[in-house]
């Protein structure tokens, strides 16, 4: 058997019917589906509905018979509790109990209805109550308690009544959304049967208890009470299913889990939202009512299946009121917006801006909540309005043989989109040019017309031009638009009258004649013609290109004569033809001139004979297939004047048919080859007679320089017998090699004398014992003093000197071998930069030269200066020249520096030699 419990709450109002009264408490129960025992928060009221109680057994009877066990409250057979009479202030909470019974069936069905008052609410009429401010209300109210229903079963037999094991059923619980506490917040209070018998411990599970989001729900492990612990968000969660478990105090279960299924009750807080703050749409000017514009559309976040998220559009605003405030319509389920009326306009009214405004509530402007948006309606440019020219006539002139020019303006009005196809134009000629002379462009900026000449006019032939211009635009018009009269226009142009040049009647002017004429002949008249008609004018003619200067043309007839011979061979003439530019001017105000070509056409004839080809040859001296050469022609004529060609040996020397034979191979070649066996190397030259086949034919006698040469076993001519092909003969070529010898021996000759004479400078003595030469030890470079070994100087006069009156003032020729002079010094020998060591030796014995000729020099070979810095130093003494000379000086120190004080350690620290 099973059985469901659910209870709903109310608060009476005395000013509503009976009926009334249970159609709301219908419609609560509905929405709330509540436990079996419930905490009330109403004043009471004879026969209002309190409650709903709903059975159901395992059976489906239908005959179920409720009883109360407190007079003042029945249940009817639906399952509605009814207070049978007033109840006007519940101090005590009021419970009883409702059992069911089966018609046919001897079991009995239990449960508890707890009634409590919370407050008594003013009495508003219902029609100003939201059902979620009922909804809110009840709830607000006590907690309900939920006992868990006793089942009892009764028996025949000797056992009597037996108790049997218990079903835990709860129904889905219900909570507001943004509930504003205290929190926590009690729901339900879970129990089990078990609980009077031993300790039991409560626990739920699932998300919103120890799965996130976490602690939403707890439950008092001792009393089952369930408790929520914020308010809720139906946007961010709308329903949690949680699993209650009860065990006993040793963790064994004691019933089995149950599902527990909360379902947050929405609440209308959220505004619509639209989803653009600006919407844009467009529609044709001259639309129809009921056209479609564009869509809006806004989303509430609330329950779309309550009236919280069922939102309905409507506009608020139009601008601007034109032609009548409310051309726009909108659709208040859907969003869409429709045109009302007819009269859109682009050229009057360009754009519409709507306020539109979406409430939720279905539309509920007292309870729903509401927003705005902007949409903007474009209406579009149709083709309504034709163009229309700005006047009838219009007018203009033109220079005769001008193109691309332009000779009128015409302007055009058009009240449709500005560079649109609607209003951009488009001009045709309907008459008055038939050889279109003429051609109307659209100017894009303005949509003018401009006439331009594509065609030259004569004035001659036309003096002036009458059009008739139509416009239109790209786009066709609207339909039920008609053109406008001011369409169409007449253009006036006039030719003006200019000098023209002369013109050539043929240009060019072929003509054709024998190459050769003489000098002197004439060849054609070359005459242009002034094509002024009405104006009486002299040509002159002048030669303006000749390259071969072979023409001449007469200043008044334009008769042409040649200068020179015609030669169609020249560089001049290409493809037969000589080209020649002459001008004729005439005397107009102000001159004008053309130019004329004639093109002379010159026919050949054989004035030219023909040529051998090639110049020169090589054959082996002995005969052989490859002692044969392959000669031809070349003939600057053109056929009939050229090939096939005659070739033949002259008779005269006799000994070029004697060696030499030439056979034909075809009409334009022929071969020479060796009429002998064998035949000396050297260089020949052959003539041969050429022939062409002009009429009468011309020969030309010709050489060729044929190199015979011995030749190897492949044919080819071997060193030796190239250069003795060439003509050198036995005598030069001894020659030329005595030539390369007596080359070789001056070279060799030159280099010995150089060698010899490094080695003088090389061998040359130094002033430097070889055995003092430390060349390969130490060198010292810019010596300033005396070694160690200058003992017997007083070199203390090296150093600065107080005063330099007491060397002044000394009479001349007197003076101290250690000072330096105050005369003018005599000039050393320069030391080149990077001498050669041959040449330290020479500089040495020339300073010492000069340094012995030089009476301002001190006496003694260690005390030279080579160069002087200034007159002392004041810094002192700059080494230990001033040592003693005793000899007593310990040197051993030196052995402790290294090994590159080895050899100064030796000299003076006493070593083995000493």
């Amino acid at each position: 058997m099973r059985r469901d419990v659910s209870l709903g709450r109310w608060k009476s109002y005395a000013s509503i019917s009976q009926q009334s009264r249970h159609q709301i408490c219908h419609l609560i129960l509905s929405l709330l589906s509540l436990p079996p025992s419930l905490s009330l928060s109403l004043p009471l009221c004879l026969s209002l509905c309190v409650s709903l109680v709903k059975f159901d057994d395992c059976q489906h009877s239908k005959a179920v018979d409720f009883e109360s066990s407190d007079p003042n409250f029945s249940v009817r057979p639906d399952g509605s509790v009814y207070a049978e009479q007033e109840v006007a202030n519940l101090s005590d909470p009021v419970q009883f109990m409702v059992t069911a019974r089966g018609g046919h069936d001897p079991h009995i069905w239990e449960t508890t209805v707890k009634l409590a008052l919370a407050g008594h609410p003013p009495s508003v009429p219902v029609s100003q109550i939201g059902v979620e401010d009922m909804i809110a209300r009840a709830w607000d109210s006590n907690p309900r308690v939920i006992k868990f229903p006793r089942k009892h079963q009764r028996s025949s037999s000797a056992n009597g009544l037996r108790r049997q094991k218990r079903d835990w059923v709860i129904p889905p619980i219900n909570v507001p959304e943004n509930s504003r506490g205290p929190f926590p917040q009690m729901l339900v209070r879970i129990r089990s049967d078990q609980d009077l018998e031993k300790g039991i411990r409560y626990s739920i599970t699932g998300a919103g208890a120890d799965q996130p989001p976490i602690d939403v729900y707890n439950i008092d492990p001792v009393h089952g009470k369930m408790f929520v612990t914020r308010p809720l968000d139906r946007e961010e969660r709308a329903s949690y299913h949680l699993r209650a478990h009860a065990v006993d105090m040793n963790g064994n279960k004691v019933e089995s889990p149950i599902d527990l299924y909360i379902y947050v009750i929405d609440m209308n807080d959220n505004r619509p939202e639209f989803q653009n703050q600006v919407y844009n749409g467009s529609v044709a000017e001259g639309s129809k009512p009921g056209t479609l514009v564009m869509q809006v559309t806004a989303n509430d976040s609330d329950d779309d299946t309550t009236a919280n998220g069922m939102v309905r559009y409507r506009i608020l605003s139009q601008t601007p009121h034109m032609p009548i405030p409310n051309m726009f319509t909108i659709n208040s389920e859907t969003g869409d917006i429709f045109t009302v009326a007819a009269g859109l306009d682009r050229e009057k009214v360009s754009q519409y801006t709507i306020i539109v405004q979406a409430t939720d509530m279905e539309g509920n402007l007292n309870f729903g909540l509401s927003n705005t948006a902007t949409a903007l309606i474009s209406v579009t440019d149709i083709n309504d309005n034709p163009p229309e020219l700005t006047a009838r006539t219009f007018s203009g002139e033109v220079p005769e043989n001008r193109v691309n020019v332009v000779v009128a303006n015409l302007t055009v009005i058009d009240r449709d989109q500005p560079h649109s196809p609607n209003w951009a134009a488009q001009y045709r000629i309907a008459s008055g040019d038939p050889q279109g002379h003429f051609l109307i462009r659209t100017n894009p900026v303005n949509n003018d017309g401009m006439v331009t000449v594509v065609k030259p006019v004569d004035y001659e032939q036309n003096r002036a031009f009458m059009l008739t211009v139509i416009v239109s635009n790209k786009a066709p018009l609207a339909s039920g638009i008609q053109s406008s009269l001011q369409s169409s226009a007449g253009v006036t142009i006039s030719v003006q009258d200019v000098n023209e040049p002369p013109v050539f009647p043929s240009n060019p002017k072929s003509i054709r004649f024998e190459e050769g004429v003489p000098a002197g002949t004439t060849l054609t008249v070359f005459a242009a013609q002034d094509p002024d008609l009405f104006i009486h004018q002299t040509v002159r003619y002048s030669k303006l290109s000749d390259p071969a200067n072979w023409l001449r043309i007469n200043r008044t007839n334009g008769q042409i004569t040649t200068m020179a011979v015609l030669d169609r061979e020249s560089m001049y003439v290409r493809n037969n033809i000589y080209e020649a530019t002459f001008l004729a001017a005439d005397n107009g105000s102000p001159p004008a001139s053309g130019t004329g070509t004639l093109q002379i056409h010159l026919i050949d004839v054989n004035d030219n004979a023909p040529v051998l080809l090639p110049k020169e040859a090589q054959v082996c001296e002995r005969a052989s297939p490859r002692s044969r050469v392959n000669i031809t022609a070349s003939d600057a004529d053109a056929d009939p004047h050229v090939g096939p060609f005659v070739f033949e040996l002259p008779s005269y020397p006799p000994s070029v048919r004697r060696n030499w034979t030439a056979s034909r191979i075809s009409g334009d070649y022929a071969q020479l080859r060796l009429r002998i066996p064998y035949l000396d190397a050297g260089v020949y030259d052959v003539p041969i007679i050429v022939s062409d086949s002009g009429n009468p034919p011309l020969s030309n006698r010709s050489m060729i320089k044929v190199k015979v040469c011995p030749c190897d076993d492949n044919g080819d001519c071997t060193t030796t017998g190239a250069v003795a092909a060439a003509g050198l003969g036995t005598g030069a070529i001894i020659a030329i090699l005595i030539c390369i010898i007596i080359l070789l021996t001056m070279v060799l000759v030159f280099v010995m004398w150089m060698k010899r004479r490094e080695k003088e400078r090389q061998a040359k003595p130094l002033l430097i014992d070889p055995e003092d030469d430390v060349r390969d030890n130490i060198l010292k470079y810019d010596e300033e003093g005396g070694g160690e070994e200058d003992q017997d100087y007083d070199l203390s006069q090296l150093q600065q000197p107080e005063a330099l009156d007491h060397i002044i003032c000394k009479p001349t020729g007197v003076r101290r071998v250690d000072e330096r002079p105050v005369i003018a010094e005599s000039q050393y020998p320069i030391r080149p930069s990077l001498p050669h060591p041959g040449d330290i030796g020479d500089f040495i014995n020339d300073g010492l030269r000069a340094a012995d000729n030089d009476p301002t020099a001190p006496p003694y070979d260690s005390l030279l200066v080579f160069d002087y810095e200034g007159s002392g130093s004041t810094a002192g003494s700059v080494s230990s020249l001033n040592s003693s000379s005793s000899g007593d000086q310990d040197y051993d120190y030196l052995n402790d520096w290294g090994p590159r004080f080895k050899k100064l350690a030796d000299l003076y620290g006493g070593g083995d030699d000493d």
